[in-house]
């Protein structure tokens, strides 16, 4: 019997010409994919005991869509024999075709039963992959060129897997695996429900990405992703309190060891380009090892946590005449003194500051956490931040990390010198300072479980009367809705009023104003959902949809049985003129 795919293949970073994808083998093989008249293969590498490969497909031609064979040592495991679904696609990039990008964040994987669409709503990615396996069996499976609803791009940004809200089959996975498997002497009782190991992290996923629906999904559409907290913990890296906090915890170690290792192989890699990864720090040492890599993996994943400026996560990516920036929200955050906090590191800073340049038709910022929230909410943040840094006395210094912690006060508002460092190179952009304004600056984000559109504008200085638009587009979540009584906050905390009272308290605590003003145009909604920005040219529009089930439906259920979803378009909105 031969070795078999433990989870993908999975089609990840793309170019015009290029394409590359990873795969999980059940045993060391050598992975061998092959389009049309283009091949790749590579060895896998191995890391606690789980075996990878990345192949890079070359000289593809722009534009393609080419279906695709995955052998491991020569025998035929992709596509599966009598699969329902169209052949997976290698898709490049075409220059000359507008890009549609789609984004979300926040996926819990489920069963789709009834039980779990009524905790967590629809899943937007199984509905999508539903909707977009359709439609290639209408254009025969494998058209040679991309339809009009064909997606040029998929951004994951943030929370791909819940590793601290397990579902129950992961628990229970957890409780069969501890019982036979000993726990290191140096190490407490781990919780029972949270992943702590790196065994535990690639099982946790393999459930999610191995749902037959979604792992379709990700094998024909190229993905690019990012971590937020719960990919690791719940509020990782809210401040340093919360570090020192952790820190005590006797699995913590292992847990963002383990956690931080598993992004690396099973997310981050796959963001890399060949070049990329060849000029890794990391990878070269792992592909190159005798045996198991887990010594190199998990040496770099504590250096990565205890010192953050050792390792950039944030990438850039350009598709056509649009920069995109991935830009990483949690690893890289300096928050030991609560006077001098910063979003990123200094090296990440200028990193980020050497691409806010114009010359593009579009710049397109994405962070897990938004960059604009409602004004209400990042009145509140700004304020919490500087209380915390002792604007209102030592006294209220607890308090304020207890309130930034109880309701997660911890988005780019709570870091006020990274938010204004940002404002004002992308209001010099708008205003042409660092090279031919963009149509666009579009900050993507995810993380707060509601989803809507705010327009920004310059208040004055720099890009004042710009014809650049700014705007801020939050999608989230994908599978995991917010239950009725926080709706009922949000909205509370959307309302223009609660803005007004909480500029107020930001001003009482000395904290500086916004150089960019801004309003929520649109939202907000709270169904699950999955946004597509659509760029073509010096125009950009964005549209989101949904998957309305009525409750009652949902009840009438078969035990056991799962709905079919619909795709159904929310809203739309021209961004640019």
């Amino acid at each position: 019997m031969g070795t078999g795919l433990r989870l993908g293949p999975m089609l990840r970073h793309v170019t015009e010409s290029t394409a590359t994808i990873w795969v999980e083998t059940e045993a060391p093989c050598r992975v061998t994919v092959t389009a049309g008249a283009s091949s790749a293969a590579a060895d896998t590498f191995t890391v606690h005991g789980h075996h990878y490969a990345v192949c890079e497909l070359a000289d593809l031609p722009p534009g393609a869509m080419l279906p695709y064979e995955v052998r491991l040592d020569d025998a035929p495991v992709w596509p599966e024999p009598d699969s329902v679904y169209p052949p997976s696609l290698v898709r490049t990039l075409d220059p000359g075709a507008p890009a549609r990008v789609l984004f979300g964040s926040c996926h819990t994987s489920t069963d789709h039963s009834r039980t779990a669409v009524l905790r967590y709503g629809v899943d937007m990615l199984r509905a999508y992959a539903l909707r977009l396996a359709d439609q290639r069996r209408d254009a025969g499976g494998a058209p040679d060129r991309p339809g009009d609803e064909e997606p040029s791009l998929l951004l994951l940004i943030g929370d791909q897997v819940y590793a601290d809200e397990i579902q129950p089959r992961m628990k229970q996975y957890l409780a069969d695996n501890r019982e036979r498997a000993s726990v290191p002497a140096d190490t407490a009782r781990p919780p029972d429900d949270e992943v702590v190991f790196y065994g535990e992290y690639a099982e946790l996923y393999r459930q999610a990405w191995s749902d037959p629906d979604l792992r379709w999904l990700l094998s024909t559409v190229p993905s690019l992703m990012l971590f937020d907290d719960h990919d690791i913990r719940d509020d990782w890296n809210t401040s340093g309190s919360w570090r020192r906090d952790i820190a005590e915890t006797p699995w913590w170690r292992p847990r963002i060891t383990s956690g931080l290792g598993a992004y690396w192989v099973y997310q981050h890699l796959g963001n890399l380009s060949a070049a990329q990864r060849a000029a890794d720090p990391v990878f070269p040492k792992v592909a190159a090892a005798e045996g198991d890599a887990a010594a190199v993996v998990d040496a770099f994943a504590w250096r990565a946590h205890d010192e953050p400026v050792s390792y950039r996560w944030s990438y850039r990516y350009d598709v056509g005449t649009t920069r995109l920036l991935m830009i990483d929200t949690r690893c890289g955050r300096i928050v030991e003194d609560d006077t001098a906090r910063s979003m990123l590191g200094p090296d990440d800073a200028a990193w980020l500051d050497a691409q806010l340049t114009g010359d593009v038709d579009h710049l397109v910022l994405a962070s897990t956490l938004p960059f604009l929230l409602p004004k209400g909410v990042h009145h509140l943040e700004a304020w919490n931040e500087a209380v915390c840094a002792g604007a209102w006395g030592r006294r209220l210094r607890p308090r304020g990390e207890w309130l930034r912690r109880e309701i997660d006060l911890e988005h780019w508002a709570a870091f006020q010198r990274s938010f204004h460092a940002v404002t004002d190179a992308v209001l010099r952009v708008a205003a042409g300072e660092r090279g031919a304004p963009p149509a666009s600056v579009l900050f993507l984000g995810g993380d707060v479980h509601f989803s809507y559109l705010a327009r920004a504008r310059a208040r004055g200085g720099p890009a004042r009367g710009s014809a650049t638009r700014i705007a801020q587009l939050t999608c989230s979540p994908t599978c995991n809705w917010m239950p009725p009584a926080l709706r009922r906050t949000t909205w509370v905390a959307a309302r223009g009023i609660t803005g007004v009272v909480g500029a107020l308290m930001a001003r009482a605590a000395g904290v500086r104003p916004p150089a960019i003003d801004w309003r929520l145009d649109q939202g907000p909604w709270y169904d699950n959902s999955l946004a597509e920005l659509t760029l073509d040219g010096r125009t950009a529009e964005v549209a989101w949809s949904h998957s309305p089930l009525l409750r009652r439906a949902t009840e009438e259920f078969l035990p056991g049985a799962t709905a079919r979803p619909q795709v159904r378009e929310l809203v739309r909105h021209r961004l640019t003129d």
